[in-house]
């Protein structure tokens, strides 16, 4: 799977951890640290990439302004351990669901995805 990590989950800890797994992982830093949220996305969708991020303004661009996107995983008030364990929990157990667009919020001890 392709990954793409905004600047603000960006952590060398879940880096390694996807690239560990045998995901290719793009950061959003290698691309430019201050692009937009709408040029992030774009290039995800481009890509066929995930794109994970803490920043709720994905949601506006998705349900407001109505930007097509592929999935977007967006960490939720967790420590970078946490931040790992909960993707790990998520490709463990709804990687399948990681297609397409839909928007999975992952907190402590929640995964919720949305269609």
């Amino acid at each position: 799977m392709k990954f793409l990590l905004d600047v603000c989950v960006l952590s060398r800890s879940l880096e390694a951890f996807l690239s560990g797994q045998g995901h290719d992982v793009l950061s959003a830093l290698a691309i430019d640290p201050r692009a937009s949220d709408e040029r992030l996305m774009a290039l995800a969708v481009q890509d066929d990439r995930v794109l994970v991020t803490e920043d709720k303004d994905f949601g506006e661009l998705v349900f407001v302004r109505r930007l097509a996107h592929g999935p977007i995983v967006r960490l939720v008030e967790l420590t970078v351990d946490e931040q790992v364990s909960g993707m790990a929990e998520l490709l463990e157990r709804w990687a399948a669901e990681l297609a397409g667009p839909v928007i999975v919020t992952v907190t402590r001890g929640h995964i919720r995805i949305r269609r």
